[in-house]
C-alpha cells in the first residue's frame, strides 16, 4: 500500500465520516490475522501502517527470558542486548518479520474491512435517522409482499409492515404509495430493522398533529385516542385556551381537516369529542353519537352506569358493542349502557323528560 492509499482513506472520512485512523486501526487488527493464517504463525505480532506514507511493516513480539523455551514467543537475554543493549528481562522486543509478498494480502485484506466500516457506517447512519422518527409517520413506497410482511422502500431503507398491522380496508400493490406509523426501529446484526403500521392508535394521533395547526402548536391538545383500524375511532381532545374550540379545530372548515384523514384511513368513521376533567361529562361525550341522559359513577370499580333513552340504546352500544367498547377504551372507565326502561325495571328510576345531558363531540363518517 502506498499514498494513494492514504488518500483514498481521507476521502472516505471526507465523504462517510468515518475517521482515517479508527479503519487503519481496524485494518492493522484484520492484518495480524491474516499474517497469521497465511503464514501459519502463532507468533505474537504488530502490524504497523504508515498514516503518511502507507507502508506496512510486521513486527514480530518477543518477551526477554533467561531462558528460551518457546522461540516464537520468547528472546533471550542475551540475544535482545545484541539488538539494544538497554533491553532487561520482561521487557518486549520487536523484531521486524514483513514477509516481502504481504503487500498483496494486505491490499486484499484492507478492501475488505474497509468495505465492511463504510457498509457499518452506513447502517448507523440509517439507524440514527430513523431511531428518532419512532412513533412518527413515514411515507413510502410498496416493494413486495411475502407471507407475513408488506415491504416499503423508505429510500434508504427497506421498511416491514407485518401483514396484522394492515387495516381491513387496506388493499396495496406494488408501486402504490402509503402512509405508515414507525413502531419499533433495532439495530440487528444485519443493519437496521423498521417496523410499521397502519392500525397503531399513533397513526390517528400522528395525523390529526400534521393537520390541524391547533394541536401542532399546542394549543389544542389531544388527551386520548381508541381506535379499531378500519372501522370506527374516538378521539378526546382539549384546548388550553378557553376562545378556541377544540372539536371545532380537529373538523376544520366544512370538515375538510378531518375528512383529509378519514380519507387516508379509507373511509373510517371518527368521533371527535371534548376531554372535560368531569367524568360524566366526558364520559356522555365519549358515547357520541348516542344521547345520553344521565350519567352515574362509582369510583371504587372505576365504573359508570350511564342511561339513555330507548331509542338511543343500539346507538350507544353500537355494532357489536363497538360504540360503547370504544368510549370505555378512550375514557379508561368501565361503561354499563341501560336504557330509560331498564333503568326503571332495575333501579325504579322515573323516566326522563328532559333532553339529557349537554354533549360536545361530533361524529364523522
Amino acid at each position: 500500500m502506498n499514498m494513494d492509499f492514504i488518500e483514498a482513506l481521507n476521502e472516505i472520512e471526507r465523504e462517510k465520516g468515518i475517521a482515517k485512523d479508527i479503519l487503519i486501526e481496524a485494518i492493522e487488527a484484520a492484518l495480524i490475522s491474516s499474517y497469521k493464517r497465511n503464514f501459519n504463525t502463532a507468533q505474537n505480532v504488530r502490524v504497523d501502517i504508515n498514516r503518511h506514507t502507507g507502508l506496512i511493516k510486521v513486527y514480530a513480539r518477543k518477551t526477554v527470558v533467561d531462558e528460551v523455551l518457546d522461540p516464537r514467543l520468547e528472546i533471550s537475554l542475551d540475544a535482545a542486548r545484541e539488538i539494544n543493549g538497554n533491553y532487561q528481562l520482561n521487557d518486549i522486543v520487536e523484531i521486524e518479520v514483513t514477509p516481502r509478498d504481504f503487500g498483496r494480502i494486505a491490499a486484499q485484506t484492507a478492501k475488505q474491512v474497509v468495505t465492511q466500516r463504510i457498509r457499518e457506517a452506513e447502517r448507523g447512519l440509517i439507524y440514527n435517522a430513523y431511531v428518532d422518527k419512532e412513533e412518527d409517520i413515514v411515507n413510502g413506497i410498496v416493494q413486495r409482499q411475502d407471507q407475513r410482511n408488506l415491504y416499503i422502500d423508505l429510500g434508504k431503507i427497506e421498511a416491514a409492515m407485518p401483514l396484522g398491522e394492515l387495516m381491513p380496508t387496506d388493499k396495496f400493490k406494488q408501486g402504490d404509495r402509503v402512509k405508515a406509523y414507525i413502531t419499533k426501529v433495532e439495530n440487528t446484526t444485519k443493519g437496521p430493522q423498521i417496523i410499521l403500521s397502519r392500525t397503531h392508535p399513533g397513526l390517528l394521533k400522528r395525523l390529526f398533529e400534521l393537520e390541524v395547526p391547533e394541536i401542532f402548536q399546542g394549543v389544542v391538545e389531544i388527551r386520548s385516542v381508541a381506535r379499531e383500524a378500519g372501522f370506527r375511532s374516538k378521539i378526546a381532545v382539549y384546548s388550553r385556551n378557553a376562545e378556541v374550540d377544540p372539536v371545532g379545530s380537529c373538523v376544520g372548515p366544512k370538515g375538510m381537516r378531518v375528512q383529509t384523514i378519514v380519507t387516508e384511513l379509507k373511509g373510517e368513521k371518527i368521533d371527535i369529542v371534548r376531554w372535560v376533567e368531569n367524568v360524566e361529562e366526558y364520559v356522555a361525550n365519549a358515547l357520541s353519537p348516542s344521547k345520553v341522559l344521565e350519567v352515574h359513577v362509582f369510583e371504587a370499580e372505576k365504573m359508570a352506569r350511564v342511561i339513555v333513552p330507548d331509542y338511543q340504546l343500539s346507538l350507544a352500544i353500537g355494532i357489536k358493542g363497538q360504540n360503547a367498547r370504544l368510549a370505555a377504551k378512550l375514557t379508561g372507565w368501565k361503561i354499563d349502557i341501560k336504557s330509560e326502561t331498564q333503568a326503571e325495571q332495575e333501579y325504579g328510576r322515573p323516566k326522563s323528560e328532559s333532553d339529557g345531558m349537554h354533549q360536545d363531540s361530533v361524529s364523522i363518517d
